[in-house]
């Protein structure tokens, strides 16, 4: 019997002897059969392709980790989230996967990785009256 789990950023992987294997892509699954289900999902074989199974949420290669960038500047996800004006929670959810920084914060994230420390410090400083 295949073990299977469903992951936070849409991956699914195979469950052997306590460890997650990443499925190949084109893998059919053995579905049991279950009364009702083609009727209920018809396209369900053909509505999610074989990339999809393996593509993670954020699909910038190019941009490092939250996680990295983080610990690079050596601060912790509170001081992180103060710093870039965004709930701790968000860091969190960036690092664990469940979510992708889209946007202006993954522009701001691309930033940061080239030069934290004049992002910060322009963070940091107070907007000047115009």
């Amino acid at each position: 019997m295949q073990r299977l789990r469903l992951k936070a950023d849409g991956r699914i992987v195979e469950l052997r002897d306590g460890q997650e294997f990443p499925l190949a892509p084109g893998v059919a699954l053995a579905i049991p059969a279950m009364p009702g289900l083609a009727s209920a999902m018809p396209g369900l074989a053909s509505a999610m392709p074989a990339e999809a199974l393996t593509a993670g949420p954020c699909e910038a290669a190019a941009l490092p980790a939250v996680r990295d960038l983080r610990r690079r500047a050596r601060l912790t996800q509170t001081e992180f989230a103060s710093r870039l004006g965004v709930p701790v929670e968000t860091i969190r959810n960036w690092e664990q996967g469940k979510r992708a920084p889209r946007g202006p914060a993954r522009a701001l994230l691309a930033v940061i990785a080239h030069s934290p420390d004049t992002v910060f410090a322009a963070l940091a400083s107070e907007p000047t009256p115009a």
